[in-house]
């Protein structure tokens, strides 16, 4: 399937709904279509067509209308409702259902090992019960091809479980090395932040705002897989893989990671194949779930709804609730919705990552909500050593204190748990200058007090 040229969409609801063909013509459009033709049907599913076979009859004289090279249905059709609806319409004429869809975008958008096997895992994925479906037909009919279902070779089966076991193993693998790495830069006294929400809710937007440019390139050696830029463009899937810059929120040291952005009907096997992008937002220690305020209220109900059963089911970081693009509401609106969401978002941050106002308001949550750190105070006698670890706590945690006399060094400082052990560590190996030897014992002494 190639995201190029002309597409009638077209989306059944059951009966009573009404049908909202926005998000598949986004979809479409993102995929790089032009969309020429619009359809809908309110009725309960039929088992050959998907749609009413009157509804099809109509869907394939407007496709010779628009001269559409492909038909974009907003459901999952299976493959023998693929193939009728195919009979139905012009020759030639491609049938894409809503997941197919997703997954052609996913594909343009890989640009990473990582990626590229997730896309090709949930491809594999989908195609799995359609092998199934041939072998199940093949046996019962004898007949290969059955239905257009094309010819069955019974290895295929076994060849998409071979290659699933294959991607999850080097997956595997690339999750234990990010998570190794999320492990070095805790260790290294930064605090890991992620951006959750829908897609086009204004997640890089908002990242834009809150990083610190120059703390990036300043960090690169440390840090060389920090990705100095992060794409805002209003365009569904721009952030495949993960984006992460250095924010600047006050005393903390923050990495803030962007991910890919949710989408509403996803079934669990897509979502499952995505898992270890999705891993960035589940290890994360706080979680910043972005929800866009222009949208009506039962639609951002909808989705904190869908976000919450994904995050809630493994994460286990704080969450914080941002209502994103408040300048594209006023103060009645914004309250109105405040009051409607408070089941799900009981103290949300009202934020413009666009314009930057109250962005200083959700620098302050997510200093409050990080997970807390300990106040420390060490007493070190004045060496090279002592002025090493001083300002390596400079670089791991937040000095508020610095005092000196002749002989000792006092510091007092915050930090993460592990970074106060390592400090008072390497407190108890600070030696005292050869002079001062008969009047030390030669270690730091220091004193914890929790925060």
């Amino acid at each position: 399937m190639s995201g190029a040229g002309r597409v009638v969409v077209a989306k059944r609801v059951d009966g009573g709904e009404s049908a909202d063909l926005s998000e598949i013509e986004d979809l479409a459009r993102a995929a790089g279509y032009e969309v020429a033709g619009r359809l809908s049907q309110s009725r309960e599913e039929d088992a050959a067509y998907h749609f009413g076979e009157g509804k099809v009859t109509e869907l394939a004289a407007l496709v010779r209308e628009t001269d559409a090279t492909a038909v974009v249905v907003d459901n999952r059709l299976g493959p023998y409702q693929t193939y009728n609806i195919g009979g139905k319409i012009p020759a030639g004429v491609e049938v894409i259902d809503r997941f197919t869809l997703i997954l052609d975008i996913f594909g343009q958008r890989a640009n990473t090992r990582k990626a590229q096997l997730q896309v090709e895992l949930a491809e594999l994925r989908y195609e799995l019960p359609r092998a199934e479906a041939k072998a199940s037909l093949a046996k019962r009919d004898e007949r290969p091809g059955f239905m257009g279902l094309g010819e069955y070779d019974e290895s295929r089966e076994r060849d998409i479980k071979a290659q699933i076991s294959r991607i999850k193993q080097e997956l595997d693998a690339i999750a234990e090395k990010e998570e190794t790495r999320r492990e070095q830069r805790r260790e290294s006294g930064f605090d890991l932040v992620a951006l959750a929400g829908y897609t086009n809710a204004g997640k890089s937007t908002l990242m834009r705002r809150l990083a610190d440019d120059l703390d990036v390139g300043e960090n690169e050696g440390l840090h060389p897989d920090l990705d100095p830029t992060a794409e805002s463009e209003d365009r569904l899937f721009t952030t495949l893989g993960t984006t992460t810059r250095r924010a600047d929120t006050g005393t903390r040291d923050v990495l803030l990671t962007d991910t890919v952005g949710f989408i509403s009907d996803l079934p669990h096997w897509l979502v499952e194949s995505f898992e270890s992008t999705l891993d960035s937002v589940y290890r994360a220690d706080l979680v910043l779930l972005v929800v866009d305020a222009s949208e009506p209220i039962e639609e951002m109900r909808e989705k904190l709804l869908t976000c919450h059963d994904t995050l809630y089911e493994r994460n286990e970081a704080p969450i914080v609730t941002v209502l994103n693009k408040i300048d594209r509401v006023d103060d009645e609106e914004l309250a109105a919705k405040r009051s409607a969401l408070e089941a799900l978002a009981p103290t949300p941050v009202a934020v413009s990552g666009l314009t930057g106002e109250n962005v200083e308001e959700l620098t302050a949550r997510i200093e409050a909500d990080l997970p807390a750190w300990r106040e420390e105070r060490l007493l070190l006698p004045l060496s090279d050593d002592a002025m090493s670890l001083v300002s390596w706590l400079y670089d791991h945690g937040h000095v508020e204190r610095e005092e000196y006399t002749d002989e000792d060094v006092l510091v007092e400082f915050s930090a993460r748990p592990a970074i106060v052990e390592k400090a008072r560590a390497r407190a108890a190996d600070v030696t005292v200058p050869d002079e001062r030897t008969d009047q030390a014992d030669g270690s730091g002494r220091a004193e914890s007090v929790e925060q």
